[in-house]
């Protein structure tokens, strides 16, 4: 492996799920090599298990920092966080320890961003029963890189990018009821700044997007809600004046059949996951915009039935390391 290569952290994610196995999987892939330097973030034991159980190559050299790494390895660096090594590792299982584990190895994939060692993060999927189990408050990636960068869940949104598809999400992990009370006019704005930015960032000079409604039919006129007329449109006009192209609000069920668009940008988080997980299946891409680190997550669960087996597809880690590092990419 070349040093001149970035360094991409994979956060391994639940280790009773099919985390650390995709990231070993998409680790492993001829492009993704070519594209960047990719280092494991997980605890060695709970690894063992996935390559053993799995059938998986075992070529993964444990490290204790970047420091430890050597430049010439053909292995995997594997950043060490103790887990397992006082607690039994269950795979498939629901615990508490797999939670604490899943947000250890995040935070710390975090952190060295943070610190400027690694050029980008991408997370494998968590278990948000096991992590609540340990006691942790968390309800998504979205609120946890929030937290790390000390910045406000209102400031940062995630964004499902798949093909040519992006497609941003207003409100996420919310109840509908509280969804509705967090569209505001500002929030709505926000998110759409928040996308046109980080189009323009990965080289399109004037994006197109497409904003929804948040109501059946964008609320037809107002026969089926306000919000359209009261907050959405207004927001609309708001962005236009500082020279974003927008159109919009439309019906949700009628956007992704355009092809003249950059992104869209749904309110809520069925409008947009429904449709990803139907049009991508599984290899969809959860990017995080307005965040000051680089950081995606896959658009799946962590499918603790099939954890350990070696069949789990690692399609939705690849494509979130390509929008990184890829042919379109943020700078």
């Amino acid at each position: 492996m070349t040093s001149q290569r970035p360094i991409l952290a994979l956060s391994t994610g639940d280790p009773g799920g099919i985390g650390p196995e995709i990231c070993l999987k998409a680790a492993l892939d001829k492009d993704v090599q070519r594209l960047c330097r990719p280092v494991l973030v997980g605890d060695p034991i709970a690894l063992e298990a996935h390559i053993k159980g799995g059938g998986l190559p075992g070529i993964v050299d444990p490290v204790n920092s970047l420091a430890d790494v050597n430049g010439a390895t053909n292995h995997l660096p594997l950043i060490i966080r103790d887990h397992f090594s006082d607690a039994p590792f269950q795979m498939g299982a629901i615990t508490a320890q797999n939670g604490i584990a899943s947000v250890d190895s995040s935070v710390t994939a975090i952190q060295m961003a943070l610190e400027g060692n690694v050029a980008a993060v991408v997370a494998a999927p968590n278990t948000k029963s096991s992590i609540n189990r340990a006691g942790i408050e968390y309800d998504g990636h979205l609120s946890l890189v929030a937290r790390e960068t000390g910045l406000s869940q209102d400031d940062i949104f995630m964004m499902l990018s798949f093909g040519k598809v992006n497609l941003a999400h207003c409100t996420l992990h919310s109840s509908v009821r509280r969804s509705l009370e967090l569209i505001t006019r500002k929030r709505v704005v926000s998110v759409i700044k928040a996308v046109h930015e980080t189009l323009i960032a990965t080289g399109i000079p004037a994006p197109r997007i497409i904003v929804s409604g948040v109501n059946p039919h964008a609320s037809e006129g107002g026969l089926f809600g306000e919000e359209e007329a009261e907050i959405i449109a207004p927001a609309i006009e708001d962005a236009r004046v500082e020279g974003i192209q927008l159109e919009g609000p439309v019906p949700a069920d009628l956007m992704l059949h355009r092809e003249d668009a950059d992104a869209f940008i749904v309110m809520l988080h069925d409008q947009g996951h429904i449709p990803a997980k139907v049009m991508a299946r599984h290899g969809a891409a959860g990017v995080i915009i307005g965040s000051p680190i680089r950081f995606a997550s896959v658009g799946h669960g962590s499918a603790l039935d099939i954890a350990g087996q070696g069949i789990a597809n690692p399609d939705a880690m690849i494509e979130a390391i390509r929008w990184f590092f890829g042919d379109t990419q943020l700078p």
